[in-house]
């Protein structure tokens, strides 16, 4: 009797197991509302915002990532849900977020989901190099000519950006053709926009004879080459990754050369680290340093994401940067 029991308890604990993993956590919510449309998942905020410019009402955009980015995300049950149901789900890929992506769609059980990469739709010759993760305090001295990949902070820049949106456009033309027509139109109305926070950013620093900025992580080569800015030098080699001794001396003797005073903080990370001794030092050395914070977008509150998230972000971005350079 007793093993009879035993056994028909193991049984239930198995069918118990296999109802969560199908269907979640207990407790846990469809996310996805009924009878909208099409249903699109993004990584993070700036895909998000794109996509909803181009969904309108025709469908429904969750995002994956909101308080953590591509570079501290960890997946949760309440995600799974997310992928479960989805028609299409849009990340940046450029290896930002591809291997993210690839193991969550894998577990998510949707074999109809659609993975689609759209930083990856931008022509190679308009890719930029990406930064150097290597740790060159050791080996200063040796040749440096391994690959770097390319940059894949591609929605920071105003044209790139406007290419995802349209890449976003024809997949949702792809998979809803029914709705085409309302897809270009919005996406016509967007890409107007953008161009119009292009030529204001551009209006706003066109005075500043400063040209020449440090970033806390390198993030920021397509938002520079955007508003005719350059980056001279980065602090950390990887988000979280503090810079060594000989790092530290190499970015202030280059802020010394080149005559770079602002070093752009992000308000993802705290200041109060290397970022905050360079700075104490350049002033130590006459140079009237200064912080000016640039949000990377890489992150976001739920309530701020909307379909203005990316030009309100991108205004303030430009706005700060107008108050600091001279």
């Amino acid at each position: 009797m007793a093993r009879t029991f035993a056994r028909l308890a193991g049984v239930i604990l198995l069918a118990g197991c296999t109802i969560v993993a199908l269907t979640g956590c207990p407790g846990s919510r469809d996310p996805w509302p009924e009878g909208n449309g099409k249903r699109i998942l993004t990584s993070f905020a700036p895909l998000h915002c794109f996509a909803m410019n181009v969904v309108g009402d025709d469908g429904t955009v969750l995002s994956l990532m909101t308080n953590h980015g591509p570079h501290g995300y960890s997946d949760s049950p309440a995600d799974a849900l997310k992928l479960r149901r989805a028609d299409l789900f849009l990340i940046n890929g450029l290896e930002l977020d591809n291997t993210i992506a690839r193991k969550l769609v894998k577990s998510s059980g949707n074999k109809n989901l659609r993975l689609v990469p759209v930083g990856e739709c931008i022509p190679e010759k308009q890719l930029l190099e990406g930064g150097c993760h290597c740790n060159h305090d050791e080996d200063s001295g040796k040749k440096h000519d391994h690959d770097h990949g390319k940059d894949p902070h591609v929605w920071l820049g105003i044209p790139e950006a406007i290419r995802m949106v349209e890449k976003i456009r024809d997949e949702l033309k792809a998979i809803d053709p029914a709705n085409a027509p309302k897809y270009d139109s919005r996406t016509s109305t967007y890409v107007e926009r953008l161009k119009a926070l292009q030529a204001e950013g551009r209006e706003m620093l066109k005075d500043k004879k400063e040209r020449k900025i440090v970033t806390f992580h390198d993030s920021l080569q397509y938002f520079a080459r955007t508003f005719d800015l350059k980056v001279v030098d980065v602090i950390e080699i990887a988000p979280g990754s503090e810079p060594g001794t000989f790092k530290m001396n190499e970015l202030i003797k280059t802020c010394e050369a080149e005559g770079v005073r602002l070093i752009a903080v992000e308000p993802q990370y705290p200041s109060n680290t290397a970022a905050k001794t360079i700075l104490k030092e350049l002033r130590a050395r006459g140079i009237q340093a200064e912080f000016v914070e640039i949000d990377p977008l890489e992150t976001a509150r739920s309530e701020e994401l909307d379909a203005d998230f990316y030009e309100t972000k991108m205004r303030q971005n430009l706005k700060n940067l107008a108050e600091k350079l001279k």
